[in-house]
């Protein structure tokens, strides 16, 4: 299948299943070392094009495809050198190679338009140069398929996806083999210059191999999102989030190929170029993303050095460039020594202030606000200022110092009087093994900071530590009220409670007890009344029993009265009784 010249695409990610676990066998303690060169080989290889793109432009008005490929390969070797230096994982040797191999292209592309057209015959092996700009591209852009089969761990979903894998590389092979083995003119470079590698025998099956590839490899392409879809059903908390960023990104790749694949006339056009440049950048930009807000890789530390030193060194070369060119072209004057003095001078002066500006700027983008403690506690006792009820207190201060720190969790616990504690406020979801900060009003711990790191494995440093410790100093006293308060509420509900059950109580005593023992009274006194004039003797006797029965009732009458409140508070009072 043919996707245009000189194209870009790819992404990377990061937690083991238990089965995984075991890291490849031929990564070993130099890996970091050898990522690097690779990225500078790459970075020289491209410098080395870009001055060939000058010395050809006045002739061949340089490659067509010269910024895709120039962006994809140090977009991609930088991401790839960040991940493989960091971790041992496949995703960023996938980078460096499909960087490594863009950057080849870049170079290969210019040297055999220089050896071939710009000064013929002038460098050794223009031919074989213009034969890998032909085809080169092609495998360089496909190894996104496998970076999205493979992330984030550098593994397969399982095992059973080993024959998908397998069909991806067989489509990547086939399609290469259909470009660097068609006979005919290497077309991109020269028109009069045939394929040295060309197999004229083989041109009509070359061509059947071709048409079949393209749609089988439409096809193929959908096996690397389905992988996504797979992991993202699998994964939780941090982990989806970034798969989510991916998924996006391999729509956008998924919409190109097939757009491309479907209107093959438009690879050619600004319109193909941007929409494959569109979907290259989107998987990197992804991967970008999960790395600075979720913390894929572990890397925060080198992405902000390189954050930092990578801006400040485009702004300090921009500015350069720019001071000295104005004032050049102002006072009409080229290499003038003066000017570049100036120029100098100012980029001396305004370095540190720059630095220190995309520091702390670089610093908020990675840790939060842990340089500016007092913003943060400022703000903390504005929100708690602002708070309408004392239930939305403790919610408040979580959710502002996980904001604040960019922490995925933080809670705060209180301990109760048996000595258990409880989760009173949350936010986020837990990762890793948390930082336990005490909450004490008095001498009494009252409850805990609970933090998450943001990322597993990731200590807290002794920035974020003051400034927690500080954090917990202001909460303490709103902690200790809340409980209060929930004491309080505690105590009004075991009240009702109380209250509630005495009213059953009573009404059990007066139904059960009382009531039926009146009724009796009642009946008593009936038949007394009727044995008075005939039997007297038997009517005293029964009136003596309704007397003692009486006394029985008023007796039961006292205890319920005494039940509701005994004598002993009123004449004793609370103490003594």
């Amino acid at each position: 299948m043919s996707i245009g010249r000189d194209h870009n695409l790819a992404p990377a990610g990061r937690k083991m299943l238990p089965e995984q676990a075991e890291e490849p066998h031929w990564l070993s303690a130099r890996s970091g070392r050898l990522a690097w060169a690779m990225l500078a080989l790459s970075a020289g290889l491209v410098a080395l094009g870009a001055i060939l793109l000058k010395l050809n432009f006045s002739t061949t008005g340089g490659s067509s495809y010269f910024v895709n490929n120039v962006v994809a390969a140090l977009a991609l070797s930088t991401l790839g050198a960040l991940v493989a230096s960091r971790r041992e994982n496949l995703i960023g040797w996938l980078f460096l190679a499909a960087g490594f191999l863009y950057a080849v292209v870049v170079f290969v592309v210019e040297y055999s338009a220089y050896d071939l057209v710009t000064r013929p015959d002038t460098l050794p092996g223009g031919v074989l140069a213009a034969w890998l700009s032909s085809w080169l591209w092609l495998p360089a852009g496909m190894l996104v398929l496998f970076v999205l089969l493979y992330f984030p761990d550098g593994r397969l979903p399982s095992p059973r996806w080993r024959p998908v894998a397998l069909a991806v590389a067989f489509g990547i092979g086939l399609d290469t083999l259909v470009h660097a083995l068609g006979p005919g003119p290497l077309e991109d470079i020269s028109p009069t210059t045939e394929n040295p590698f060309g197999v004229e025998g083989v041109a009509r099956f070359l061509e059947a191999v071709n048409t079949v590839s393209a749609p089988l490899f439409g096809v193929l392409v959908l096996a690397p999102v389905a992988a996504l879809v797979v992991r993202f059903r699998r994964a939780a908390g941090e982990e989806r989030q970034q798969f989510k960023w991916v998924a996006y990104a391999a729509a956008v790749i998924t919409l190109a190929f097939v757009v491309v694949s479907i209107w093959p006339d438009l690879d050619p056009t600004l319109v193909g170029r941007a929409l494959f440049l569109v979907g290259f950048l989107a998987v990197p930009g992804a991967i970008g993303i999960a790395i600075l807000k979720y913390r894929l890789y572990d890397i925060d530390l080198i992405i902000n050095r390189t954050l930092v030193y990578g801006a400040l060194t485009t702004i300090v070369v921009g500015l350069y460039v720019l001071v000295v060119g104005g004032i050049g072209a102002l006072l009409q004057t080229r290499g003038d020594l003066l000017v570049s003095l100036l120029g100098v001078g100012l980029v001396a002066v305004l370095f540190a202030p720059l630095r220190e500006w995309l520091q702390r700027g670089v610093n908020h983008l990675l840790y939060g606000e842990r340089d500016e403690p007092y913003g943060v506690i400022s703000r903390l006792s504005e929100r708690l200022r602002a708070t309408d009820t004392p239930e939305a207190v403790l919610p408040a201060i979580v959710e502002n110092v996980a904001e604040a720190l960019k922490l995925p969790h933080a809670a705060i616990t209180l301990k109760w009087e048996d000595g258990a504690f409880t989760t009173a406020a949350a936010h986020g979801t837990p990762l890793g093994r948390p930082l336990v900060l005490p909450l004490s009003y008095g001498t009494d711990v009252v409850g805990q900071l609970v933090l998450s790191p943001r990322a597993p494995g990731e200590p807290f440093d002794p920035a974020d530590r003051r400034l927690l410790e500080g954090v917990a100093r202001h909460a303490e006293a709103a902690v200790y009220a809340a409980r209060l308060t929930t004491d309080l509420q505690r105590s009004r509900e075991r009240l009702v409670t109380a209250r509630e059950e005495e009213r059953r109580r009573l009404r059990r005593d007066l139904h059960d007890g009382l009531g039926p023992q009146l009724a009796t009274l009642t009946l008593n006194l009936d038949a007394a009344r009727n044995l008075l004039s005939q039997e007297p003797a038997s009517a005293d006797a029964l009136l003596a029993g309704l007397k003692t029965q009486v006394q029985d009732a008023i007796s039961d009458i006292r205890r319920v009265v005494y039940d509701l409140r005994p004598p002993a508070l009123d004449e004793l009072g609370l103490i003594q009784a």
